[in-house]
């Protein structure tokens, strides 16, 4: 077909190779078009024969092997598109060196190579690509090395896509050459260095994602003069400076994402300036003060986080101005007084976090309320209302204003008569205390001040069916848990302590200790507690889903984990232990972690439990010693052999479940038989064969990137190495541990929507 002009065949479902002599007869062929099929193979390098070729479109494919040299043969080349495919760099060299033989085609405008498994480097002679170029997409390749400077000689890019690689190295100060780029897309990778101030030279930018790297310092106050930015986003980097008060300036910004970073400072009212803004993320900082009632001027804001902050006051009124808002997370920080009532009036809101705070009064019902659900709330000083959101009734409601000066008044007399009373009963009291000092406490008295009220013997048996062993959920060293449903509606989980001996006395005791001031979304909650000289029991939030190890070991599909919810899991539980080291005044040691202590929600989110061997660490102690051992197979060797304990002990735990999540092997396994344990297997495998020890359930050969959810598997179970090295001192932390997660984590979302951004 000499005179052909165009060949389109793309969205179907063809399959197999091309012909090797594909480019031979096609003399006048000027573009074409085969992506989005399912041809595999190598891309013949005839294809470079159809000399008039302009557009060539291989994307979405399964083509495999090194992307032909041939291809800089086609002079007239403007548009190719290559990725998504399985495509490889040169095994001889590990540099693109196919960029090299594109120099050659002097016309290109667009070079799309992106999620392909290159890995290699960028070669100095990117900058000799043709000056036509406007877009370079080279995202999730594995390419390795720096970014060369003389990228900075493409003049007329509008694009440049390198995020999701294995970059490192310094962003180009040379970059500000490119005075038309519009998009640049650097995240996900390890960038090191400083946010240069070269980028403030960009007039045209559009917008600006640096996020997921190793950036530190500050964010360039001069960026608040590039008037054309719409996206700005440096989550996820070690920038520890206040936000500049420049920024602010950017009246048309769209997205403005700054999450986990070390921010410092406090929100100005100028923050109600960005009047365009739809999504602002600025959660996982160290941002204090108020937030700025000009916050509510923000009308087009779908999503707002501050989340995860020091901020404190209390929730302004303002925020019911906000029409738009979607969604809203202010959890995790000191906010104080009430929840607005207001907010009743944002019709579009769909999700809502204000846990973790120190917030009171009465939760809204009405509007979006009526489909949140307590999660939202929990952790909080003094809350009431509705029966669902798991807090008490409100009491009546507040005497009108006209009549305050009657109540103070009455106020007065009663409080001189309590007074007086108080006065009168003080000496009684503290010889009766005096009396009873040695004697076991009951009731109330064992529980830790912080605890809330205490729950009858009674109710307990009421709630449980007596015990009855249809509501057993599990039993431990300590005693059983059970199922059972309070006077109130809540459904709950009841843990009896049993055989009342000293140390499960001191296990109650220690628990009680342990969750009363912990704060934490991954922590199990106490609701309530009931002691006395016979009988000890925690009412805990009832976790619909059981255990990690139910979800591990029990048969049928229903109960199988797929690969994000094991690493989702997984990063709830180091979220957990990473608070329980660090953030907390006076560390706290689980000692006892493994999969049954490990409870999931009906949304399959993880919570850390079981804290009856917990040790705090005092201050100036970074190692204690201890009687008292946990679960054979988990435990590290120097708290197994001469019972140290420290927060390494529970990174070495975690390690050994993050093995045994992933590979499905307990550590009791039978196969594991004198010095040959799961670690060791795994650390063999990991040499050669790591499909060895994945859970058959997770991958399989034909599943769609394969390769790249091996490599991320692999990681895992090196990082899980990491954790259980033999000296305590070699074991990476726990902030290390949840950010290399997280890292993991991106890696695997993006294999499930990728395509050109």
């Amino acid at each position: 077909m000499s005179t052909l002009l165009k060949l389109g065949l793309q969205g179907n479902k063809l399959s197999g190779r091309l012909p090797s002599s594909m480019g031979y007869g096609f003399f006048n062929l000027e573009e074409l078009y085969l992506h989005m099929n399912e041809f595999d193979g190598v891309i013949p390098a005839s294809i470079s024969n159809a000399s008039q070729l302009t557009i060539l479109t291989l994307s979405t494919n399964k083509f495999s092997g090194p992307i032909p040299n041939s291809l800089g043969n086609l002079r007239l080349l403007r548009l190719l598109d290559l990725f998504e495919n399985h495509l490889t760099t040169e095994t001889s060299s590990r540099e693109l060196s196919f960029i090299n033989y594109l120099t050659n085609c002097m016309y290109l405008t667009l070079i799309a190579f992106g999620d392909n498994p290159l890995h290699g480097f960028l070669p100095v002679s990117i900058g000799n690509l043709s000056t036509s170029i406007e877009k370079f997409y080279a995202y999730d390749c594995g390419i390795e090395g720096s970014i060369p400077e003389a990228i900075a000689n493409l003049s007329n890019l509008l694009v440049l896509s390198l995020y999701g690689n294995q970059l490192s190295g310094p962003v180009p100060v040379r970059v500000k050459q490119l005075q038309n780029l519009q998009l640049l897309s650097f995240f996900s990778n390890q960038l090191s260095g400083s946010i240069p101030d070269s980028l403030c030279e960009l007039k045209s930018l559009f917008g600006l994602h640096l996020e997921e790297n190793q950036l530190h310092g500050s964010i360039p106050s001069c960026l608040g003069n590039v008037s054309s930015l719409r996206e700005i986003s440096f989550a996820g980097n070690l920038i520890n400076s206040s936000i500049p008060a420049s920024l602010w300036n950017l009246t048309d910004l769209l997205l403005l994402n700054l999450s986990s970073n070390s921010l410092i400072g406090s929100l100005p009212q100028e923050i109600g300036s960005l009047k365009a803004v739809t999504l602002m993320d600025l959660s996982g900082n160290h941002l204090s003060g108020n937030i700025p009632s000009s916050i509510g001027g923000l009308q087009s804001l779908a999503n707002l986080s501050l989340a995860q902050n020091e901020l404190e006051g209390p929730i302004p009124d303002s925020l019911s101005h906000m029409l738009s808002l979607e969604l809203l997370d202010l959890s995790n920080n000191n906010l104080l007084g009430f929840i607005p009532k207001s907010l009743e009036a944002l019709s579009y809101l769909h999700y809502i976090n204000l846990s973790f705070n120190h917030l009171r009064g009465e939760i809204p019902s009405s509007g979006p309320f009526e489909n949140f659900t307590y999660e939202s709330f929990i952790f909080n000083d003094d809350l009431c209302g509705a029966q669902r959101f798991h807090v008490p009734p409100c009491n009546s409601p507040r005497i009108h204003k006209s009549s305050r000066k009657k109540v103070f008044h009455v106020l007065g007399i009663i409080l001189g008569i309590v007074a007086t009373v108080i006065a009168a009963t003080t000496a009684v009291i503290l010889v009766l205390r005096c009396r009873r000092k040695g004697e076991v406490s009951r009731n109330t008295d064992l529980l830790p001040m912080g605890l809330p009220k205490p729950i009858s013997y009674y109710e307990l048996v009421q709630a449980t069916n007596n015990y009855d062993e249809s509501n057993l959920l599990g039993k431990g060293s300590f005693g059983s848990v059970y199922k059972g449903i309070l006077t109130d509606g809540r459904v709950v989980a009841v843990k009896v302590f049993t055989f009342l001996a000293e140390v499960t006395s001191r296990s109650f005791d220690t628990e009680c200790e342990v969750l009363r001031n912990l704060r934490h979304r991954n922590l199990t909650k106490v609701i309530g507690s009931c002691s006395n000289l016979d009988f000890k029991a925690l009412v805990l939030d009832y976790k619909p889903n059981g255990s990690l190890e139910k979800w591990l070991y029990s048969n049928g599909h229903n109960h199988c984990l797929d690969l994000l919810q094991r690493i989702s899991i997984m990063m709830d539980v180091a979220s957990a232990l990473e608070y329980l080291h660090f953030g907390y005044a006076t560390p706290v040691i689980h000692c006892d972690l493994k999969p049954s202590n490990i409870l999931l929600d009906e949304s399959m989110v993880a919570y850390v439990s079981d804290f009856g061997i917990a040790k705090f660490l005092d201050e100036g102690n970074s190692v204690l010693h201890t009687e008292t051992l946990a679960t054979l197979g988990y435990m590290a060797p120097e708290y197994g052999l001469e019972g140290q304990v420290s927060t390494r002990i529970d990174v070495y735990s975690f390690g050994i479940v993050l093995m045994e999540t992933f590979s499905r092997m307990k550590p009791s396994d039978e196969m594991f038989k004198g010095n040959f344990s799961l670690k060791n297997w795994i650390e063999e495998c990991l040499l050669d064969a790591t499909t060895q020890v994945i859970d058959a359930n997770l991958l399989r050969q034909q599943d769609k990137h394969f390769d790249e959810k091996l490599k991320c598997v692999s990681l895992i179970f090196k990082l899980a190495s990491s954790c259980c090295t033999e000296c305590p001192q070699d074991r990476v932390d726990m902030k290390d541990v949840v950010a290399a997660l997280k890292k993991i984590k991106r890696q695997l979302d993006t294999f499930s929507d990728i395509s050109v951004k």
